[in-house]
């Protein structure tokens, strides 16, 4: 009885480790923990552009990516280009931030 209950033990704890690297990270894809991390840093973002004054915000879609902080959209200059990149670089746990926002 006590060997059918370690090898049971031993068939489960490995059938746990084996299902562990399901949920590790790759190069394309994220872990559960980064991609709650790139969550709450794309709100962040959203945040502090829609509190930026003088920018458009509204036509700026935010997207996080093992936090790298990708901007694409449209405003009406390249001054409000400038500043919602500088306001998503500003914002804690950015590491770099891609502009793909176009002049109206």
């Amino acid at each position: 009885m006590k060997t059918w209950a370690g090898l049971c033990s031993a068939l489960l704890l490995a059938l746990g480790l084996a299902a562990m690297p399901g949920c590790a990270p790759t190069q394309k894809s994220e872990g559960t923990g980064e991609y709650i991390d790139d969550s709450a840093i794309t709100t962040k973002v959203k945040a502090a552009l829609l509190n930026s004054p003088g920018l458009s915000s509204g036509d700026i879609n935010v997207e996080t990516f093992k936090g790298v902080v990708q901007l694409s959209g449209f405003v009406g200059s390249r001054s409000e280009i400038r500043q919602a990149v500088e306001v998503a670089r500003g914002v804690a746990g950015v590491k770099t931030v891609k502009n793909d926002i176009r002049l109206k």
